[in-house]
């Protein structure tokens, strides 16, 4: 069992690492602190290739593995952690459910700007009433003629104050085979897209209200019993977010380490305090082991889909690697990691919103223990 990156994937992680250097680390303060969407840079890195890496050239892809993909965000996250949202809106989440099962119209309509980083796929997924009992959704798809009425409301929708299409996860009729999925332009009659709202990390989010919102046809994407398949999906969105969560606690870890090798105190380095010097050791191993989980996901991905099991255990220690080595690396540079003239209190911030979105790292915790007693556990009150 070889744990090392093949030759062709270090070449490509050099490649990558050396574009973000000189294209994107300047500035990345200044991005991470802004809530808009950074168009430039999404076609900049679009022009490099890395966004639709994993899929399929006749796509407009790169033909490459979802391997790939994480060695790319992982590599622009450290030296800008914004731009890694740019990576993960172009090959994880929403998009890459969209492009195992849209038709060859939709494809043809949507994916050319959005794999030139010209526009992005908002996802419509939680509402008021339904956040990790995603099931209970109630925005519904009604059929009438040439297409369906939308209507309902979402709430934290990815990208929503900036995306120009929306897929949104809807209900035909009842119980879980009611569910499935449409395509929403944000230009379309009987949506409003809400006032922006901000989160800790200073991403935004806005409601999405669907009042007998018109979409034809073409814009079904997966009708009723589409639901299982779309959590399919979904399982890719989570290894984005583990790759994002652990490249920035890797980021913090770094700065981290270049400031306890330079600052003194008492007369030496801190780096020389044992106490210091332990905190860098639990630090680097959490990192490897999360690392390791990480790429098993990646590797051992079957037609596109990885393992529920093997995502799920990788985004649960992700998250929690990268939130837990983040804060220790802020409270080792004291006020200064503290200060927003670095990056590492952002790290802080943005991982800690990961370990709710995509999953709480609760759910998660059910989701493995289902597998460990190969069990469906209801979690419904009677």
């Amino acid at each position: 069992m070889d744990f090392h990156l093949t030759s062709e994937q270090r070449a490509f992680a050099d490649a990558v690492s050396k574009f973000a250097e000189k294209e994107l680390a300047p500035g990345a303060l200044e991005r991470a602190h802004s809530p808009e969407y950074p168009w430039a840079i999404a076609q900049k890195i679009s022009g490099q290739g890395l966004l639709g890496i994993a899929f399929a050239e006749k796509d407009g892809g790169m033909g490459g593995t979802l391997m790939d993909a994480v060695i790319a965000i992982q590599e622009v996250a450290l030296h800008c952690p914004k731009s890694a949202d740019v990576v993960q809106a172009g090959n994880f989440g929403a998009i890459r459910t969209f492009v195992e099962y849209a038709s060859e119209s939709q494809k043809e309509k949507y994916l050319p700007d959005l794999l030139a980083g010209k526009k992005i796929l908002g996802l419509g997924m939680s509402e008021p009433g339904a956040g990790s009992a995603v099931t209970e959704l109630a925005t519904s798809a009604k059929k009438v003629d040439g297409g369906y009425l939308i209507n309902g409301s979402k709430v934290f929708s990815t990208h929503s104050p900036e995306a120009g299409v929306f897929l949104v996860y809807v209900r035909f009729g009842p119980g879980l085979d009611g569910i499935g999925s449409v395509l929403v332009d944000r230009d379309a009659p009987g949506l409003t897209v809400g006032q922006p709202n901000s989160f800790m990390s200073g991403e935004e989010w806005s409601q999405l209200y669907f009042e007998d919102c018109f979409i034809s046809d073409d814009g079904l994407l997966l009708g009723p019993g589409g639901f299982k398949k779309q959590i399919s999906g979904f399982n890719v969105e989570r290894i984005g977010n583990a790759s994002r969560a652990l490249a920035l606690g890797r980021y913090a870890f770094n700065k981290a380490k270049e400031y306890a090798s330079v600052r003194e105190q008492f007369g030496k380095q801190i780096c020389e305090f044992q106490g210091i010097q332990w905190k860098f050791a639990d630090m680097a191993v959490k990192l490897d082991a999360a690392q390791l989980m990480l790429y098993r996901a990646a590797v051992n991905a079957e037609e596109g889909l990885p393992s529920a099991y093997e995502t799920t255990a990788a985004k649960l220690i992700c998250n929690n690697t990268g939130f837990e080595v983040a804060n220790e690396a802020l409270q080792i540079m004291g006020a200064t990691g503290y200060s927003q003239e670095t990056l590492v209190e952002y790290c802080v911030r943005r991982t800690r919103g990961w370990m709710i979105a995509g999953g709480s790292i609760e759910i998660l915790k059910n989701r493995i223990a289902e597998e460990v007693f190969d069990r469906r556990f209801n979690q419904r009150a009677k």
